[in-house]
């Protein structure tokens, strides 16, 4: 792709008011060109797989009555891998951010972020591979050498074990049974690298083994 190409994309989302307010603004930003809408993921789906221009991004709402953004984006993973999709919700509890990254997801967005943000997350999207805000986690701000992490600390091979572990949809009771651990153990492997990696949530970790490559989703 030339340098100065638009980004092509594309939007899905149920709420047709919401849908036509996103194109407009989409549209009005330099070098984004909205190649097309949809109302559901099963629309997207039908476009794609009758050969029609293919987007670089993807705008996909989480929540939709038909083929949901989960789904969408996990049949847009396996089929198409060179498109990238950015997740758009209403809501931020972690079953469905987790739900998304897993699915194949490079970003999750509010819908009431200010228009700047929806920029910057797009072209970084675009050049980087993926875009987090603040408020899933600070993790992503911070890089890693190797197995270490941000301020140098090296996890230890029972930790990215676990770390592995707390990516997939394994709950922490499933995860000990898999490591032949107790629990009371695995809450420990939990906070400690709450502490290492500086974060609070089970998204910050997921989130921080895929910018560092310990997991590919």
């Amino acid at each position: 792709m030339e340098k100065n190409s638009p980004i092509k994309i594309c939007i899905v989302d149920d709420h047709r008011l919401f849908l036509d307010s996103l194109k407009g603004l989409v549209s009005s930003i330099s070098n984004f060109n909205v190649i097309e809408v949809f109302n559901d993921g099963d629309e997207l789906v039908t476009y794609l797989k009758e050969g029609n221009e293919a987007p670089d991004i993807v705008l996909l709402d989480v929540k939709m009555k038909r083929m949901d953004g989960i789904a969408t984006c996990a049949w847009v993973k396996e089929n198409y891998p060179e498109i990238k999709a950015l997740a758009l919700s209403m809501e931020v509890d972690e079953d469905t951010v987790l739900k998304m990254l897993r699915a194949g997801a490079k970003g999750y967005l509010l819908k009431d972020i200010h228009p700047n943000i929806l920029e910057h997350s797009i072209n970084e999207v675009h050049t980087k591979g993926f875009y987090y805000t603040e408020n899933i986690t600070s993790t992503l701000l911070n890089s890693i050498d190797g197995k270490k992490s941000h301020d140098g600390v090296e996890l230890k091979e029972r930790e990215i074990e676990f770390l592995k572990l707390a990516c997939s949809e394994r709950t922490y009771k499933e995860i000990a049974s898999e490591m032949c651990l107790s629990p009371r153990t695995i809450d420990n492997y939990r906070e400690i690298l709450f502490q290492k990696i500086n974060c609070k949530t089970r998204i910050g970790l997921v989130l921080y083994a895929i910018k560092e490559k310990i997991v590919i989703l």
